[in-house]
């Protein structure tokens, strides 16, 4: 038995990836998320160094949402020795099913890939987990709805509230009961107010302590990207190359082609080949149209109408590697879509390969760029990158365009602390680069005058009261 609960900060700390929060209280320990370290290496190499728990112990998962630096831990929990059950809600659990397999898939490949070709310094190259943890991982998740309360584990009684970040997103909101009651809440990624596909963020009433993430806690996203995009589209379409948008196949592949279709339905931009070049965000479009429960106003008028409202009008699906290896052959101009969203790896990582050296590719980023990331490499306008061991000049033209992103912005965050009625007696400012952090926690102590800080990574926190 804990002597007082605390929460352990093992991920998600000082940084926008790894979110992993270690919950002890009345003698049980819980994971808020459960997610893969993407990013500088050293920060890739913590996905493989042994936790400090035993993944046996932990008794329970409760999940804010289906990215991989949210959920990609789960596998290798599992493979730990973890069987207890997993939490979600019903939007989460679906991408699940999709997201955990590919991410077993693409180690599995990349492995294979190191060792056909020799670039890796291990010998052999090993995936971090396989397919079979992934399918049993799927066989421990456990869905609920929105605002319905459950008890994980004796103790714990948790809610879900929406977080609009991508399909299924959730705060996460937990009751400790005890000699002492206690609330916990951890925000999640917190998506956006007034958009076209999901529905906003729900505040919570209240907390002892809350999390809040901050990875645009420091500036503000411009309000309308239409017109950068369509600059670059025509710009595209007038040289006839290649518009490359590395995008994650969870949400911004989603933003992207209703953004791409509302600008084609204006005139604004030609009607140009899109090819959605990731087997994930052709499968997560159909799921985005099977929960209902998430939708906003405006995608439930095109669904009503029936009309795809996630579909371009030259839409092409690119499956296979095959039709994937295809794309190279096509002259342009036309538009890929394709995986990772920071081009650490995935299809587009050959895109990048085969297109970077030719200055007619436009390379286009539509959300956050980690630190030591490919994506961050080209962003700030690096002459070559590295890719399958190999120093590829960048010829290609980079561009980013804000106000895609799917993650709230400093005013938004603000707006949803707002919604607390009572302030927490202390809040942790968590998943953001330092600046970012350390903005938003100024800014907290300014407009709002709570308790606020910003926690160091692998700290233990006593639970406020406890």
């Amino acid at each position: 038995m804990f002597d007082s609960p605390t929460l352990q900060l093992l991920g998600g700390a000082g940084t926008v990836t790894g979110s992993k929060y270690l919950l002890k209280a009345n003698g049980k320990q819980v994971l808020l998320d459960c997610g893969l370290f993407q990013g500088l290496k050293e920060l890739r190499e913590r996905n493989w160094h042994t936790p400090p728990f035993d993944a046996q112990d932990i008794d329970a998962v409760l999940l804010s949402h289906a990215h991989i630096d949210h959920c990609g831990y789960l596998p290798l929990l599992v493979r730990r020795g973890f069987h207890g059950p997993i939490y979600c809600t019903a939007g989460t659990a679906d991408l699940l099913r999709i997201v955990l397999p590919d991410s077993a898939h693409l180690q599995e490949e990349e492995a294979a890939y190191a060792n056909r070709h020799g670039f890796s310094k291990h010998r052999p190259a090993l995936p971090l987990y396989t397919g079979v943890d992934a399918e049993a991982t799927l066989k421990l998740v456990n869905a609920h709805s929105y605002g319905e309360g459950f008890t994980p584990i004796d103790g714990l009684r948790t809610v879900f509230r929406r977080a609009a970040h991508i399909l299924g997103s959730a705060s996460i909101d937990v009751q400790i009961e005890g000699e002492r009651s206690f609330r916990l809440v951890f925000s999640g990624d917190l998506g956006r107010w007034d958009r076209p596909i999901l529905r906003n963020p729900e505040p919570a009433p209240a907390a002892d302590l809350l999390l809040v993430e901050s990875t645009y806690g420091d500036r503000n996203h411009t309000k309308d990207p239409s017109q950068d995009l369509a600059r670059i589209v025509n710009r595209v379409a007038e040289e006839r190359g290649a518009l490359l948008i590395p995008a994650f196949a969870v949400g911004r592949t989603q933003d992207m082609i209703w953004l791409l279709r509302q600008l084609e339905d204006a005139g604004k931009i030609p009607s140009l080949p899109v090819y959605i070049d990731s087997p994930m965000a052709i499968n997560v479009g159909h799921l985005y149209c099977k929960h209902p429960e998430d939708h906003a106003l405006d995608m439930k008028l095109l669904m009503d109408e029936k009309r795809c409202p996630l579909c371009c009008k030259e839409y092409h699906l690119a499956r296979t590697p095959d039709e994937s290896k295809a794309l190279n052959q096509h002259p342009g101009p036309l538009i890929i879509v394709s995986a990772s969203g920071m081009a650490t790896g995935g299809r587009i990582v050959h895109h990048l390969k085969q297109r970077l050296p030719d200055p007619r590719t436009t390379v286009l980023f539509v959300g956050f760029q980690s630190i030591g990331t490919r994506g961050r490499t080209l962003q700030d306008r690096a002459k070559k990158v590295r890719i399958h061991g190999q120093d590829v000049p960048v010829r290609a033209k980079v561009e980013t365009v804000s106000g895609l992103s799917s993650h709230a912005d400093r005013s938004e965050i603000l707006r949803w602390l707002q919604g607390f009625r009572t302030p927490p007696a202390e809040t942790l400012i968590v998943h953001g680069e330092p600046l970012a952090s350390m903005s938003l926690e100024g800014l907290i102590k300014k407009e709002l005058g709570w308790q606020v800080r910003t926690p160091r990574d692998g700290e233990i926190v006593h639970l406020p009261g406890s």
